[in-house]
């Protein structure tokens, strides 16, 4: 078996679209996949505790989830500089990630054996997505797909060491990981109860709380269900994850008729576009914000119907007034609870800390798509940051702000250091070092990265300080609904 990353003249790529991972990515069996993926990662103490705390996943699953497409078609892109540079971009991130967790034990994204069990989820759960959907892989696929996860783990770490060479001795390594070091801590237990309890509405759905909420109180607990029985038995015993009666047969179900997907015309489904799609605000500037628009207005409809009929909803007052309709102006006022919980708490754990602003800027580098130099320069200007954040606002002295210190203080965080902030953002984008941002470099920009044109506003160009002056007016909580809001605020 060939494990390099080109594949054999009578194999497929093992990268790119041609490869036996590629055809997953339109695959709807991969969302329950991915969710009993995660799960298995979550549930090894490094991931676990990495997760805890560095993790936006509890505060903005959906972008999460379109963070993590976008990386996985980047790492099996059939062009060696797509992937390097997405590798690259991983490892300056997990480089990033190292600690503690609540019980003393060190963790560090960039451990190597880590790593290999993150990869080994994935494909472990790609064929266990194919056995339960009754379209068990045969041997030779199952090895090409094996081939295509090392060379994705090569090109992560150098060399695919961490995992065995031979697929029979990988389901030995799997089943003594899942046996020997697998546990059910905090992480596990927030995705499978909390995650799916609380899980905010993506952007489309947004202005129909209502809706909404009946929805997510019916899939969530399936979802949570249909994972927990996916699990391997041995887990399921040692962590002793409850599995309700029927559950088996639900879960076999889900995975059935999400495999019936298969007889769709091809390109029917495309998970990239969905994703983008749910996460368009109705103010967008993306031509497909007007279908949006006109969906968000019948879900709202549907809503306000729903509270009628529901005694148990609430009332039958209207829904609350969705942002579109200061969305012209860009001048909304937001409480300071509003602005802590939506914005700054990255990690949904009710505090600030300096996880949080490092989420901040990992986000704006992967949106921007910055390059190492521009990427280091603005962790530093976010440290910097909360370092000045820090001796402003943690009054009590436990090394975090809380909410309660954030609403006492806002006046403090539009400071020096986030003007650095502003000012390393603002370079980054001005690719040709001309003091203004011209209508290339703009598009690029709040179009590309924000799913916004401002060019009418600032007549074609956007100079330093009106960037600086736009983005401090957002950071310090003062104004919502800027183009910024999408990029920190969205789920």
């Amino acid at each position: 078996m060939t494990t390099g990353t080109t594949g054999t003249t009578d194999e497929a790529p093992l990268f790119g679209p041609e490869s036996q991972f590629g055809a997953f990515f339109d695959d709807p069996r991969w969302a329950l996949a991915v969710i009993r993926a995660t799960v298995l990662e979550a549930a090894h103490p490094q991931i676990g505790a990495a997760l805890a705390d560095n993790s936006t996943f509890v505060a903005h699953p959906w972008r999460r989830l379109r963070n993590t497409f976008l990386s996985m078609r980047r790492m099996f892109d059939a062009d060696p500089a797509v992937r390097a540079r997405e590798a690259a971009r991983l490892n300056r991130l997990h480089a990033r990630m190292s600690g503690y967790d609540s019980r003393g034990r060190a963790y560090d994204a960039m451990d190597r054996a880590t790593r290999a069990w993150v990869v080994a989820t994935l494909f472990e759960s790609a064929v266990t997505m194919c056995r339960l959907s009754g379209q068990p892989l045969d041997q030779d696929t199952m090895e090409r797909l094996y081939a295509e996860y090392r060379a994705f783990l090569a090109a992560l770490d150098g060399d695919a060491a961490e995992l065995p060479e031979e697929l029979n001795d990988f389901w030995r390594y799997f089943d003594r990981v899942v046996e020997d070091e697998l546990e059910n801590n905090e992480a596990v237990r927030v995705i499978l109860y909390r995650l799916f309890d609380h899980l905010p509405a993506p952007a489309l759905l947004d202005g129909a709380p209502t809706l909404w909420a009946a929805g997510r109180a019916v899939v969530g607990p399936l979802l949570g269900s249909i994972t927990v029985a996916s699990l391997p038995e041995a887990y399921r015993r040692r962590a002793g994850l409850p599995e309700m009666p029927g559950t088996t047969a639900l879960m076999q179900g889900a995975y059935l008729s999400a495999g019936l997907t298969r007889f769709l015309p091809e390109g029917w489904i495309d998970p990239g576009a969905i994703i983008e799609t749910l996460s368009l605000a109705p103010d967008s500037d993306d031509p497909r914000a007007r279908t949006v628009a006109a969906l968000r207005a019948g879900m709202q409809r549907a809503s306000a119907l729903l509270r009628l009929m529901t005694p148990w909803s609430g009332g039958s007052g209207p829904e609350p007034a969705t942002s579109a309709a200061t969305g012209a102006t860009g001048a909304s006022r937001r409480s300071a609870e509003e602005f802590f919980r939506q914005v700054l708490d990255q990690t949904g754990d009710g505090h600030l800390d300096w996880p949080d602003l490092a989420a901040m800027a990992r986000e704006l580098s992967t949106r921007l798509d910055l390059d190492e130099p521009d990427e280091t320069r603005l962790y530093d200007a976010f440290a910097t940051w909360w370092r000045e954040l820090q001796a402003a606002l943690d009054t009590d002295g436990d090394g975090r702000v809380s909410a309660d210190e954030y609403a006492a203080a806002v006046p403090c965080l539009a400071g020096p250091a986030l003007i650095r902030v502003a000012e390393v953002l603002f370079d980054a984008t001005d690719k040709d070092r001309s003091g203004t941002i011209d209508a290339d470099e703009h598009r690029a920009l709040f179009r590309t990265a924000f799913h916004r044109d401002l060019t009418a506003t600032t007549g074609g160009t956007y100079d330093r300080s009106a960037f600086v002056g736009d983005f401090l007016a957002f950071m310090s909580g003062r104004r919502g609904n800027s183009p910024y809001d999408p990029l920190l605020a969205d789920a």
